[in-house]
């Protein structure tokens, strides 16, 4: 009887366990349904952050390299083929202009000269003895009978021919003349100096293609900063804006510069713009052919609709913002503006008050449900 009872109880206690562990398992699987279920929630209907679209005024600046070039730069070379005589300036000299700065010689140009001299004697002593001759029969042609009138019209021919020749062998000797000023280098404008490559009696002659210049002479006190701006920023520039700009060599040291011209046109490869500022060098403090890191502000528009950068989605497919309305998501196609901070112009088919999510992304499907 007493092992009857035993054995009764031990049946009682596994059924018992039995039913625990039935139970443990019914529990854990409606939790593992339960987190199942709100997964699946999370997945369909994502949690996101919005931000509202605002309307306000945006002002921004774009940084663009740029280079400091001469404001006036020429290479000066010899005119005619001659000899170096005179050397008076160096790399680094700061010259005047009209200064003469090498003179160069040419002993076959006084031959010319002398010979051009004696054209000129020669056909003046023709034409002194067709002159008297014409005089000659014009007086003798007041008496009538004596000169036939055939005969004085080709004296005043060959007179005024000869005449002809005398006014030809001037032009002549002033053009070698004027050749010997050639002989003469002087400086086109004020500036100085930066290549010399010529000695002491060089053989020089005209610049050609591969022909070093005598003399390369920049001028330093003003100078050209030259930046290309992309197509899309182009569009509000004027020659009212002010530049703000940087070089590395000079750290710490700030410029500003206003813009000088525009080019008008975009460069067919870059597609930028070319844009030149005027730089007043005082102490030449830069150099030409420094490089630059330029400011240039942008033109700010009123009443333009503003959201953070982040609300901006650029995929393959289109450029976007995600809108929720009535707790779902909707694409909006926008086109990108100025950015400035963490903001950026919108323009597409939006509101002020528009509620967008912000760090979209293209994973949120257009149409799709979502808390905010």
């Amino acid at each position: 009887m007493k092992n009857r009872s035993i054995t009764a109880l031990a049946g009682l206690a596994i059924i018992t366990s039995l039913l625990l562990v039935a139970c443990h398992q019914d529990d854990k699987a409606k939790e593992d349904a339960k987190e199942q279920k709100a997964q699946q929630d999370a997945v369909d209907f994502p949690t996101v952050n919005v931000a509202s679209v605002e309307k306000g005024k945006l002002s921004s600046t774009i940084a663009v390299p740029g280079e400091l070039l001469p404001y006036q730069q020429v290479d000066l070379y010899a005119k005619i083929n001659s000899y170096v005589k005179k050397l008076l300036v160096d790399i680094g000299s700061q010259v005047h202009t009209g200064q003469l700065l090498a003179t160069l010689e040419a002993p076959e140009m006084v031959s010319q000269l002398t010979g051009a001299q004696s054209r000129i004697k020669q056909q003046q002593a023709v034409y002194y003895a067709s002159k008297a001759t014409y005089d000659r029969l014009l007086n003798t042609s007041k008496t009538p009978g004596t000169i036939s009138q055939n005969d004085l019209e080709q004296a005043e021919a060959k007179k005024n021919a000869d005449m002809a020749n005398v006014e030809a062998a001037k032009s002549a000797y002033k053009e070698v003349s004027s050749s010997l000023g050639y002989l003469e280098i002087r400086a086109p404008f004020d500036g100085v100096i930066t290549a010399r490559n010529i000695n002491l009696g060089a053989y020089v002659g005209p610049g050609g293609k591969n022909a070093d210049p005598l003399f390369v002479l920049q001028n330093q006190s003003r100078l050209r900063l030259v930046i290309s701006v992309p197509e899309s920023y182009v569009g509000g520039l004027s020659n009212k804006s002010e530049v703000k700009f940087t070089v590395r060599e000079l750290a710490g040291q700030k410029f500003t510069a206003k813009i000088a011209r525009l080019a008008g046109a975009l460069d067919d490869k870059l597609r930028s713009e070319r844009v030149e500022m005027d730089v007043y060098n005082k102490g030449n403090k830069l150099l030409p052919h420094m490089y630059a890191d330029v400011n240039v502000p942008l033109p700010s528009h009123d009443s333009t609709l503003l959201v953070p950068k982040s609300v901006v989605v650029s995929s393959t497919e289109k450029v976007f913002v995600i809108k929720v309305v009535d707790h779902r998501a909707k694409w909006v196609e926008v086109k990108k503006g100025f950015q400035g901070g963490n903001k950026m112009e919108v323009y597409g088919d939006l509101k002020e008050g528009d509620k967008v999510i912000k760090n979209a992304t293209d994973e949120i499907r257009d149409g799709q449900k979502v808390k905010d």
